[in-house]
């Protein structure tokens, strides 16, 4: 029968570190040509609009599909959130739906995890690192949470536009991190940082590209759609680019989009995809000097890959409430 996992039964299995582990080898099977990664169909409503996210993994043998509701009205009117989003996993033999799970809180960890994976193959190996971050919501929390994963991290510094919202973050980071970390009051002292992540809903960038350090880091991640930017022209000119998928970012993400219109960039700018940093077909940081930068769409892979994980997890620990359909 299948099985059905609310958000807590999820946020008690799903652990960053194993996520990040089963979201590397997910980028892996998309290069080695054992992932079907369909392009997300959207699929308007008088509502809003719903996104359908297939993926399957034939090495990790899952079969998923995620849907994403985006209904701007719905706090308003239903008393419900905004976004929302569940995931259906099947049976990769019988195809029958195995498992069906709250997706918002899996999103969360997965896309965090993606930059733990860049932030592990593409930063500098060096101890004593610090992070700068943009955003004091529930991603910027999962992208301090991956980075601190995969990098020894002396220090954090975050910065929010909204008051109060970058202290709050740094209070319950440093205690659930056991890290050092400061609200700070510009931009320009977080985009200082040897790592930095931008997860903010801006449509501007957030700083200019110069104020960048030489040998740092970028995970982009707010920004997905045509027309918004957290990381401007310049930035993108200095840095080795790798996103999650070359389709998507030059189909979806104006931090790429942009610069290649204004004529900063060419297509051929883009570097490499992250698969192919983690199976080493391309090299990733050849130098402590290089500025890299990678861009995260977020791709069905990563909750095909943590779905089942989860799954998994969930029989072995007796978790969740089983149905007959």
């Amino acid at each position: 029968m299948p099985l059905l996992l609310n958000r807590d039964m999820v946020a008690s299995l799903l652990t960053m570190a194993e996520c990040i582990e089963a979201v590397e080898k997910a980028f892996a099977e998309l290069a080695a040509g054992t992932a079907v990664l369909p392009l997300r169909t959207s699929l308007p409503s008088p509502g809003g609009i719903s996104l359908y996210m297939p993926a399957f993994l034939q090495g990790a043998n899952a079969l998923a599909c995620k849907v994403v509701a985006v209904f701007k009205g719905n706090p308003e009117k239903h008393r419900l959130p905004t976004t929302t989003g569940t995931i259906l996993l099947q049976d990769a033999q019988t195809g029958r739906v195995c498992c069906i799970m709250d997706g918002e809180y899996l999103t969360a960890v997965r896309t965090g995890a993606a930059s733990g994976v860049a932030t592990k193959h593409l930063a500098r190996s060096h101890a004593g690192q610090t992070a700068g971050i943009f955003g004091a919501g529930v991603q910027a929390r999962m992208q301090l949470a991956a980075v601190r994963e995969v990098r020894r991290l002396s220090r954090a510094f975050v910065y929010d536009i909204l008051p109060g919202a970058a202290e709050r973050f740094a209070r319950e980071m440093s205690s659930r991190l056991d890290l050092e970390v400061v609200a700070v009051d510009s931009a320009r002292e977080a985009a200082r940082a040897d790592i930095v992540c931008t997860a903010t809903s801006s449509l501007m960038p957030l700083f200019e590209g110069g104020e960048v350090r030489e040998g740092a880091h970028v995970n982009g991640i707010g920004s997905h759609t045509p027309d918004a930017r957290e990381l401007d022209g310049e930035l993108i000119r200095r840095a080795k680019l790798v996103g999650d998928s070359r389709e998507a970012c030059f189909r979806e993400s104006g931090d790429i989009i942009l610069p290649v219109r204004e004529g900063i960039i060419a297509e051929s700018h883009f570097y490499a995809e992250l698969g192919e940093i983690v199976t080493g077909r391309k090299a990733g940081r050849l130098t402590d000097q290089e500025i890299t930068v990678f861009k995260s769409n977020g791709l069905a892979i990563q909750d095909a890959a943590a779905a089942s994980l989860v799954y998994r997890k969930a029989l072995a620990a007796g978790v969740g409430v089983s149905f007959d359909l």
